[in-house]
């Protein structure tokens, strides 16, 4: 009985441990990325288009996407990220908050919108001077986003963007280039 109960109290601690460890790896930044330093959030903060990114089963047939960044009462970031699903007709809405990892001036944050199960949120590559685009990851190599304050971006950053993707070792060909033309207008009747 004593063996019993120590080994159920052994397995629920190596539960705990395991999870522990998972959401460190999710927060972690990946391999040879590095986060932009000297980072200012109050700059970051606001309206942000989605350009570019890698498809996931979140944001799968989305386009129009879009992202808001808040300061939080409790000084992390409100998320918000729209999305428009021409399949279903109908925009999509995901909230969320996010916190440093490290320091203030270290993009690299933790981003949670389930509970407490946070992935990392690592900006590599960012406009110093007027914060109007970045390159964003997160743990690992799977997940990459150009952002910018505007629908399009420039021939330079574009080509920027393709030879970092490259450098870093992102899947190129999987890029989704996202749609942010005028929609649609129902018919009249």
């Amino acid at each position: 009985m004593f063996l019993q109960k120590n080994y159920r109290n052994l397995s629920g601690m190596i539960g705990i441990v395991l999870i522990c460890l998972s959401q460190l790896s999710c927060t972690s930044l990946p391999d040879d990325i590095k986060p932009v330093d000297n980072f200012q959030l109050d700059r970051y903060l606001g309206s942000w288009y989605e350009v570019a990114r890698l498809n996931h089963s979140f944001e799968k047939g989305l386009s129009h996407v879009t992202a808001e960044y808040a300061l939080r009462d409790d000084g992390g970031v409100n998320v918000i990220n729209k999305g428009y699903s021409a399949d279903k007709k109908q925009w999509s809405t995901a909230e969320g908050k996010a916190y440093f990892v490290g320091d203030s001036d270290i993009a690299h944050l933790k981003v949670s919108f389930f509970g407490p199960f946070y992935g990392a949120y690592v900006i590599f590559e960012l406009d110093a001077s007027n914060y109007q685009y970045a390159f964003v990851t997160s743990y690992n190599r799977e997940f990459l986003w150009l952002l910018s304050r505007t629908p399009t971006v420039s021939d330079d950053i574009m080509q920027r963007f393709k030879v970092l993707t490259r450098q870093y070792g992102f899947d190129e060909q999987a890029i989704i280039y996202v749609n942010h033309d005028e929609l649609e207008k129902p018919p009249r009747n």
